[in-house]
């Protein structure tokens, strides 16, 4: 019950930091979610109804990945995790009111023979903060939303989720020790440079409708905003923002933009794989979505390996509760476009197949559970994670969704609350 306490103290410190700030709330846009190609449900499964999971310690941080461009900074090694989790919270009126405590900034203690340095200046706006922070929580595996600069929702779980993962006090502020962490995160931003492959995936003309798509050899982006947005776990607004003046369509290759300082996903080395080899190091991990609180965590026992948010099903046809098995990894998978499917849980004669891409509606990872039609899939539509409704499944961003299938394999057990 502690964290289900915690959350709500950060979700009530949001709206009001939110009111302060004045910042505009996004729109839904809903998205379909399918079946596709994957490995069929065993048949004489009888899922458990629902479960209430057992609250789990902490866990190890996911080890410091390898970054495919030299020009990025690696993040900082995660401090040795400890705590409790409890993945439901409960309301509590005594919200903080800001995301932050007030800075003490604390002198460099000098060498031998060295002069001490004054304070290092702390971050002068409340974007450039909150951007450090969010980039320090998507370095580790804790999925704040898409970077935008703004304190939102997903950026107070997932700064939760880490205090209790890694056995801080869990205020869902950036306290004193946070605010050290975050001057770890140098440089906030760095420099990318657009390649000639970059255009190649981007299709200004790319079809809306389903029988068009099924056209298709590939669903690709459609701007060059979206491409960088998705590269750099990014608003496209926000990256627009910081390169002011800049016309990101209309870049060109040898062109240079600045992004915030994140492991790229890569969409280029992606492949089309129908059902990924199983990890049997992974198989006794558990994946816990909270469709209520809109969160996936994955846990190793009780360790806490990583956290994201997601978009749960809806009140028509809601996410299936209970106990499931991962039956089938695929990445770049076909999508069987069929209406009946996604309005009434049934199949159809009337249907389209649709090739893959990051624009595909399940975007570039599929996770199939043994219940027909459901599974833990990307998008292709980001802004709308954990704020519009998906047709049972559970939809994660494609760069939250690609790290998810580092973390998971066929056999595990999924729990759905």
């Amino acid at each position: 019950m502690l964290l289900r306490k915690l959350l709500c103290i950060a979700s009530l410190g949001v709206l009001a930091f939110a009111s302060a700030m004045n910042t505009p709330a996004q729109g839904p846009s809903p998205e379909p979610s399918p079946s596709v190609r994957r490995a069929e449900p065993a048949s004489d499964f009888t899922p458990v109804p629902n479960l209430t999971p057992a609250p789990a310690n902490s866990a190890t941080p996911s080890p410091t990945p390898v970054f495919a461009n030299p020009a990025l900074v690696p993040p900082t090694t995660p401090t040795v995790p400890g705590g409790n989790v409890s993945p439901t919270p409960t309301p509590n009126p005594n919200a903080p009111a800001q995301p932050w405590t007030p800075p003490v900034p604390q002198p460099t203690a000098a060498l031998p023979g060295q002069t001490a340095r004054p304070p290092r200046a702390l971050p002068v706006s409340p974007q450039e903060l909150i951007t450090r922070l969010q980039i320090f929580l998507d370095q580790r595996n804790f999925g704040p939303g898409k970077i935008d600069g703004r304190w939102g929702e997903f950026t107070g779980k997932a700064l939760i989720r880490y205090q209790v993962a890694n056995g801080q006090k869990p205020t869902g502020q950036i306290d004193l020790q946070m605010q050290q962490e975050l001057e770890r995160i140098f440089p906030i931003y760095t420099t990318y440079t657009l390649a000639a492959e970059d255009l190649t995936r981007i299709d200004p003309e790319l079809p809306s409708k389903p029988k068009d798509e099924a056209h298709l050899k590939v669903l690709n982006y459609r701007s060059i905003a979206e491409f960088l947005g998705e590269r750099f776990h990014s608003d496209p607004e926000f990256i627009a923002k910081i390169n002011k003046g800049v016309n990101l369509d209309k870049l060109k290759p040898g062109d240079s933009v600045r992004v915030p300082n994140v492991q790229p996903f890569q969409i280029e080395t992606m492949k089309e794989v129908a059902h990924l080899p199983s990890n049997l190091q992974f198989v006794n991990r558990v994946v816990k979505v909270d469709t209520h609180y809109r969160m996936l965590d994955v846990f190793d026992g009780q360790k806490l390996i990583c956290s994201f948010p997601i978009t749960p099903g809806s009140k028509r046809l809601p996410a299936p509760i209970g106990t499931w098995k991962i039956v089938g990894i695929s990445t770049l998978p076909w999508f069987r476009w069929d209406e009946a499917m996604l309005q009434h849980g049934q199949r159809s004669e009337n249907y389209y197949n649709l090739p893959p891409g990051p624009r595909n509606p399940v975007g570039v990872v599929w996770i199939g559970l043994n219940k027909r039609g459901i599974g833990i899939h990307g998008t292709n539509s980001p802004d709308t994670i954990g704020r519009s409704a998906s047709h049972g499944c559970i939809r994660l961003a494609n760069w939250d969704a690609a790290r998810v299938i580092s973390e998971v394999t066929g056999g595990m057990t999924v729990q759905i609350f």
